[in-house]
């Protein structure tokens, strides 16, 4: 049978899905464009916002009436959060337990004909291992090393439809990375709900697990695609001496407001999440930081947005990814006076926005004049594109092969792109290869 699959959210929800994509293929089923004419449709969805909740039904909607006659399968955080609703149409729901379950559940369905709803009140505290052998793009590869979150920041609806905080074993981890990094994985991310609490359930910690994937012969890049200010402790920093680790940390803020902060239930201080900034740029000058914040949560008033700003500026991100506060049923800050208006959030996302582009451009231009190693990622029958180890997106003259790194001299800034030649050292690379090849 021909399956269509589409993934909204986070790299949590990607991972999973191609999991799931793995685990359909070796049991004989097909893959296709979920924009085909499919018999079974896949949606992953996700609520972290609004527009999430929208999306996810969007997507839902699209597929019946692709093939009214299909068997539409829902899974996921909107699924999670919206467990008690009806979902006509829907034949298979999955909250964010059992998706390891896919194929029985499908072929459950095609049996009985009849609505299955796979949810439960308590997803309970065991994780749910999943493994994957290829990731569509074969130079960098997501490993799920955690699920859950116990933070409960007062606008978020994550812990509650992701539950506790659950690890998968450090030795799992190792033999997963170790696979895909012997099947031609150049960079592995580790992914997770709180990936930086990883262990908090295992009696171990994420500065452990680090130091033994690090050690994984022939890996070539490790990046963390998120990580709290205070998970980056002095063992995680110590480790941060090792150039496998990417030289681009994604560290939310959400405010730059102390009272702000404060009322979102974040763990640390302004003053905090400064030294923090410093003293990873003592150890890493030239590193990457990135960030997400949100604008016109409850109660933030102009004065408040402008020292978020002003903070936002001072730390001098390489990119900001602003979200409007987006109000969640369920969560404390949806029951908080003093709401902002949705015409203010909008103003303050464009200046945000606008900010985070001159930020971003800046940190570029930073390294126009050097020579940075790239891994390539696709090319075309002109032109190659790949990220260098602090994630500058870089475009070269030239065709190359997908995982070949190369060192190229960054000349100008065509954004989103580093434009750059092929430097020197790295054509002599080439022709050493070739003759001795």
């Amino acid at each position: 049978m021909k399956v269509g699959i589409y993934t909204l959210g986070c790299k949590v929800n990607a991972y999973e899905s191609e999991y799931v994509v793995d685990l359909l293929k070796e049991n004989g089923y097909e893959i296709l464009p979920f924009t085909e004419v499919c018999d079974i449709y896949i949606i992953n969805t996700c609520s972290v916002t609004n527009t999430s909740d929208a999306k996810s039904r969007k997507m839902i909607h699209q597929a019946m009436r692709r093939n009214p006659d299909a068997c539409i399968v829902a899974m996921g955080c909107f699924i999670e959060a919206n467990k008690k609703a009806e979902m006509e149409g829907v034949d298979i729901l999955i909250g964010n337990r059992d998706k390891s379950k896919i194929v029985s559940l499908i072929e459950e369905y095609f049996k009985t004909k009849k609505q299955i709803k796979n949810l439960y009140d308590d997803l309970g505290t065991e994780f749910e291992d999943m493994e994957i052998h290829s990731f569509g793009n074969k130079t960098r590869a997501f490993v799920k090393i955690q699920d859950g979150c116990e933070n409960f920041c007062t606008y978020c609806i994550i812990p509650f439809v992701r539950g506790k905080c659950r690890s998968k074993k450090p030795e799992l981890v190792l033999r997963e990375i170790t696979s895909l990094v012997n099947h031609g994985y150049q960079e592995i991310v580790l992914t997770g709900i709180h990936t930086g609490n990883y262990g908090v359930d295992l009696g171990t910690d994420f500065a452990s697990l680090l130091k033994e994937i690090l050690e994984i012969p022939n890996l070539y890049r490790l990046r963390i695609s998120s990580i709290e200010e205070t998970e980056l402790n002095d063992s995680v920093l110590e480790l941060l001496k090792n150039p496998i680790i990417a030289n681009h940390l994604h560290i939310p803020l959400q405010s730059g407001s102390r009272e702000i902060m404060k009322a979102m239930n974040r763990k640390y201080t302004k003053e905090e999440y400064l030294k923090k900034i410093e003293t990873i740029r003592k150890i890493r000058p030239d590193i990457s930081i990135s960030t997400d914040v949100i604008v016109g949560f409850p109660g933030e008033t102009e004065e408040m947005f402008q020292e978020s700003y002003q903070f936002c500026q001072e730390i001098g991100f390489s990119k900001i990814h602003v979200f409007p506060y987006s109000k969640r049923n369920g969560t404390a800050a949806a029951h908080f006076p003093n709401q902002v208006a949705e015409t203010i959030k909008k103003e303050r996302v464009k200046k945000l926005t606008d900010l985070s582009n001159t930020l971003e451009k800046n940190y570029m231009e930073k390294f126009l004049g050097r020579k940075m190693e790239v891994l390539i990622e696709r090319s075309d029958s002109s032109y190659s594109i790949g990220h260098t180890s602090n994630f500058l997106l870089v475009k070269v003259p030239g065709t190359f092969e997908q995982e070949e790194k190369i060192l190229v001299s960054l000349s100008e800034i065509q954004y989103p792109y580093c434009l750059g030649t092929v430097s020197c050292e790295s054509e002599k690379k080439q022709e050493t290869l070739v003759t001795n090849g």
